[in-house]
């Protein structure tokens, strides 16, 4: 993909992100792709990655992901992100707490044929942890 080409997949993704649609988003991926996050751990395939978006916006229906300038290297690309979101749904355990909370971080991508072959998330899962309250913990002095 150009440049240019990968700009232009990342814009609708975007759109994609706003409306919050897991197909969209999943359609993005190839077929036999992967998805390494924190939360979800590791999904094969695009119907599990599906999957894992819907229990995305199952859990944090207000999930507002803001994505920055995109860092792009041949058929790598890196997109640095802020997430603002309420814990609403069932998550690692816990029901919603109706908390807010804020999470920086980047997504790395590998494209291949215009579609996400991989996709590793690295994010402060810690600090979403603490925010929500199910981990205790205090700043640093």
């Amino acid at each position: 993909m150009t440049r240019d080409q990968i700009h232009a997949f990342f814009a609708v993704r975007k759109q994609a992100w706003v409306a919050r649609d897991a197909e969209a988003l999943a359609a993005g991926h190839h077929v036999h792709g992967t998805l390494d996050s924190p939360m979800f751990g590791r999904r094969e395939g695009r119907d599990a990655i599906r999957r894992a978006y819907e229990s995305l916006f199952a859990i944090f229906p207000d999930w507002n992901y803001q994505g920055e300038d995109l860092l792009i290297d041949g058929d790598r690309v890196a997109e640095p992100f802020v997430v603002d979101a309420t814990h609403v749904g069932a998550f690692m355990g816990f029901e919603g707490t109706g908390r807010k909370f804020r999470i920086q971080g980047v997504r790395l991508f590998t494209m291949e044929d215009g579609l996400v072959l991989h996709e590793r998330r690295m994010y402060d899962f810690t600090g979403l942890l603490i925010q929500i309250g199910v981990l205790k913990g205090k700043p640093a002095v």
